[in-house]
This record gives structure tokens, sequence and C-alpha cells, in this order.
């Protein structure tokens, strides 16, 4: 498939995550290539009907990092950002 976007894409083509299953009990590698058979495009797909388009930017700065820093700035007490 193409590179596809949310508004570009032919919703038909695309599978539901929630049909996805992953065999637990596998290794990290074979869940792994389980999930991208099942998908197809990991980076385009349906939850609920709903198109969800992944995308990254190439800032150098971790996945972690950036969760770290957004986990911080969460007022703990109300749940909201600070």
């Amino acid at each position: 498939m193409e590179h596809a976007t949310a508004k570009t894409v032919d919703r038909s083509l695309l599978k539901d995550i929630r049909d996805v299953v992953i065999d637990t009990s596998k290794p990290c590698k074979d869940r792994i290539k389980g999930y991208i058979e099942q998908i197809g495009n990991p980076y385009c797909y349906l939850d609920d009907g709903v198109v969800v388009e992944i995308g990254y930017a190439n800032t150098g700065v971790s996945l972690q990092d950036q969760l770290v820093a957004y986990a911080s700035s969460i007022d703990q007490d109300f749940g909201n950002l600070r």
C-alpha cells in the first residue's frame, strides 16, 4: 500500500485493530510479525471505524523521554496539564 493519509485512504482497504489477536505466548519477534500480518499497514488502520494515522518526527528525542516529560507535566491531583 502506498503512503496513505487519513484524508486520502480508501477505508475499505484498512483493517480494524479490534480484529487483531496477539498470541502472548510467542516470542516478541513473532508477536510483531503476527501483528503486521494482521493489520497490514501499521501506520494507517481503523479503530472502531475511525481512521488512525501514525507518524513520527525525526527530532532526536526518544519516545520514552517524551512520555516522561508528558507525565511530569500532569497535575497529579486533577489529571490536568500544568
